[in-house]
């Protein structure tokens, strides 16, 4: 089995620094021309089907990414983004910075002592959900052969890429950054054990 994962395209909120989560933000014109650039990357991949979060950011990217082939692409719950409960909106960070702006910034700078707004998510729940959509697929017998791409979001990718690695401490968990928009990573499955080829490639 490989899987391809790629965070979807850029969006107005990503540009202006603000906390997206679950409000559903599509792609502005340049998160659709890195999805075209990626797509042209991708073209001589072999992808047998795509699962994308319910989002629609990373919808349209799984989308435009495979533009003109017929493959199947299926809505995950599991790869949406974290959830950031009342947090969700605010921009934290940047010149029109709000106020809980710093605290909720903790999360990529401090994520040790990040606390988890109002109804939101804490990252041991996120590695949690994405791990249950990981194990899922490393166990399906009629997915070994096969090529899948999964379209997700920048906390949920890093989740699922610290989860292959074995790496719970949620100190660690921005290790290496956070995943550039539509930026591309192979993992192959063997046995049921994943390996990372390349991550965080980039076509533009």
């Amino acid at each position: 089995m490989k899987l391809y994962f790629v965070r979807h395209g850029e969006t107005s909120w990503n540009k202006r620094h603000k906390v997206q989560g679950r409000v559903d933000i599509p792609l502005n014109e340049y998160g659709r021309y890195l999805a075209q650039k990626t797509r042209e990357g991708l073209k001589d991949t072999k992808i047998d089907l795509a699962y994308t979060s319910p989002l629609i950011r990373a919808k349209e990217t799984a989308k435009i990414v495979l533009g003109g082939r017929s493959i199947p692409i299926i809505e995950e719950p599991l790869i949406q983004e974290m959830n950031f409960g009342v947090a969700e909106g605010i921009c934290f960070k940047g010149e029109g910075k709000e106020s809980g702006g710093d605290e909720f910034n903790k999360f990529f700078v401090d994520t040790a002592n990040y606390q988890v707004p109002e109804g939101g998510e804490s990252v041991p729940e996120l590695m949690k959900r994405v791990g249950t959509f990981l194990d899922w697929l490393y166990t399906n017998e009629e997915l070994q052969d096969q090529s899948i791409l999964i379209s997700t979001h920048g906390a949920a990718l890093k989740a699922m890429l610290n989860t292959i690695r074995g790496i719970d401490s949620v100190a660690q968990f921005w290790g290496g950054g956070v995943p550039k928009n539509c930026s591309v990573t192979e993992v192959e499955v063997t046995d049921g054990k994943p390996q990372i080829i390349f991550e965080g490639k980039i076509y533009y």
